[in-house]
C-alpha cells in the first residue's frame, strides 16, 4: 500500500532539509506524497512543487500556524498548531496575513536575542539570520546555535535553561487563535487540520472543547496518525475524531537534523500514513470547494 507524509518541514521555517531536498528524501522514501507544513511561512512551496513536479511525486502545499489558546480565562495559553493543506498560498490576503506573522517573529527574536546577549552568550538577530539564511526563524533555530556554539550539550537543554516558555529569556510573540487559523485556510480554499493534539497536554474536557469549538467553525480533519503517539493514543484520537465527524490526517512531523531519529513517512520507526487518508482529504475538499 502506497504511504503519504503530511506533515513535513523544510529549512525554509525550522527544518535542516531543502524543499527539493525533501522531494528526493521522498522518493528514496517511497512516498507517494508529503505536504510541506512550514511554520508560518509559504516560501518553500514554489521550490517543492516545482520539483516534484519534475520528478514525478505529488507535493500538497501547505502551512503549519502556531497559534494562543487558553481553555479559561485564568488558564494558561497554550500553543496549539493547525495545518492547511491544499492552500492556495499565492491569494494576496493570505500573503498579507503571512507577512505579519513574519514581522511579529522579527520583533519577537530581536528581543530574545538580545536578552541571551545579556546573558553572556554571543548571538545577535544578525548573527542568528546569518546561521540559517532564507529561514523563518524559530525556537528549533536558536537550539541549534546555541548547540553549535557550545553552550548546551543537548537541543533539549536548550529549551529547559534557555528557550523554554518560563525561562527568563523567552519572549512571546503575537498569534492568532486556532479558530482565526481555520477560517483562513478555508478562505484560501484549504483544508484545516487541528495537529498533534496530545501535545497540548489538555485534559480530556479541555481537549473535547477545544475540538467542538473548532468543528463547529470548519475543522475538516485532525491528525489521528503522528509519530510519537503511543497505541493508546492513537485510539483515542481516532475517537475523538469520530465523534466529531472530522477525517483523520496524518505525518512525521519532519524536521531533519533538530528531531534526531526522526524519519521523513516512518517517525519514529512505526509511523505509517496510508495513502487513503489523502484521498479522503481530496474528496472532501472537492465537497467544500465544486468550483476547483
Amino acid at each position: 500500500m502506497n504511504t503519504v507524509d503530511l506533515h513535513v518541514h523544510s529549512n525554509k521555517s525550522d527544518g535542516s532539509f531543502s524543499p527539493a531536498e525533501l522531494v528526493d528524501l521522498a522518493l528514496q522514501k517511497g512516498l507517494s506524497a508529503f505536504a510541506l507544513t512550514d511554520h508560518d511561512t509559504t516560501a518553500g512551496l514554489e521550490e517543492a512543487v516545482a520539483c516534484g513536479k519534475e520528478k514525478g511525486l505529488e507535493v500538497i502545499p501547505g502551512i503549519e500556524f502556531s497559534t494562543a489558546y487558553s481553555p479559561s480565562p485564568s488558564a494558561p495559553e497554550k500553543d496549539i498548531h493547525i495545518v492547511g493543506l491544499f492552500i492556495d498560498e499565492k491569494a494576496p490576503a493570505f500573503q498579507r496575513h503571512i507577512s505579519r506573522f513574519v514581522e511579529a517573529r522579527v520583533l519577537r527574536n530581536r528581543k530574545m536575542c538580545a536578552r541571551l546577549a545579556q546573558a553572556g552568550i554571543d548571538i545577535s538577530y544578525e548573527k542568528l539570520t546569518a546561521a540559517f539564511p532564507g529561514s523563518v526563524i524559530t525556537r528549533g533555530h536558536y537550539s541549534r546555535y546555541l548547540y553549535e556554539h557550545g553552550y548546551v550539550r543537548t537541543l533539549r537543554e536548550a529549551f529547559d535553561r534557555y528557550l523554554g516558555d518560563h525561562t527568563p529569556y523567552f519572549v512571546p510573540r503575537e498569534k492568532i487563535t486556532p479558530a482565526q487559523a481555520v477560517s483562513l485556510i478555508l478562505e484560501v480554499k484549504g483544508i484545516p487540520v487541528l495537529a498533534h493534539p496530545t501535545l497540548y497536554h489538555l485534559d480530556a474536557d479541555d481537549l473535547t472543547a477545544l475540538v467542538r469549538g473548532l468543528k463547529d467553525i470548519g475543522l475538516v480533519a485532525m491528525e489521528t496518525i503522528y509519530s510519537s503517539y503511543s497505541a493508546a493514543e492513537t485510539g483515542q484520537m481516532q475517537q475523538l475524531a469520530a465523534r466529531f465527524g472530522l477525517l483523520p490526517s496524518g505525518g512525521s512531523d519532519f524536521h531533519g537534523k533538530s528531531k534526531p531519529g526522526l524519519e521523513m513517512g516512518t517517525g519514529y520507526g512505526k509511523l505509517f500514513v496510508p495513502e487513503d487518508v489523502l484521498t479522503g482529504l481530496k474528496e472532501k475538499r472537492k465537497e467544500l470547494f465544486p468550483e476547483l
